[in-house]
């Protein structure tokens, strides 16, 4: 028999952010280049669209590419959420984020400045090699999933942020040793 509860499991940080980027990929689509406004590109140094950064991983390439994305955030922000706490998820998902945009830029200004960087995928990649640093089991399968979602889109010609997913994976890499020694 199963034991009823009060409380509401879906209320968590990590479906309060998936609310948020949906109502967000609404509004992008809905003023006049919102993608170019929320969205990474040269305008983040350019214009002083400092804003940039943050805004990039609520903005969407499509209805799929913010499906995917959000499927994905929630399989893996849920049980770090769960398991490492809100206020490393956060501090996980955003200051990894931000800074896999951060670092996104240098590939935008230094090597293709007509690039038009959106989705939460950085960010998520970053939860991914968070994940990957602590679950040794699961580690070859989700870098092995991040090349196919990297690579496997350019063979056939889409546009793809591949560096962002190498560097969020990176980030959250180095934020898992950085956690296991504090």
């Amino acid at each position: 028999m199963f034991k009823t509860t009060t409380t509401n499991n879906n209320f968590t940080l990590t479906n309060i952010i998936i609310g948020i980027t949906v109502l967000m990929y609404f509004v992008q689509t809905n003023i006049q280049y919102g993608s170019y406004y929320l969205g990474l590109n040269i305008y983040f140094t350019q214009a002083d669209f400092y804003w940039q950064p943050l805004t990039t991983m609520f903005s969407h390439g499509g209805i799929g590419h913010l499906a995917m994305n959000m499927f994905v955030l929630y399989q893996f922000g849920n049980p770090i959420e769960k398991y490492r706490g809100k206020k490393e998820f956060l501090l996980i998902y955003f200051v990894g984020g931000v800074l896999t945009s951060l670092l996104s830029y240098l590939y935008i200004y230094y090597l293709d400045q007509q690039v038009l960087l959106v989705g939460a995928s950085g960010a998520i990649c970053v939860l991914l090699g968070y994940f990957a640093y602590f679950d040794k089991v699961q580690r070859k399968g989700i870098i092995t999933w991040i090349l196919i979602i990297s690579v496997a889109p350019l063979l056939i010609g889409l546009p793809i942020a591949w560096y962002s997913h190498f560097i969020g994976l990176a980030i959250g890499f180095v934020l898992g040793v950085i956690r296991k020694r504090a």
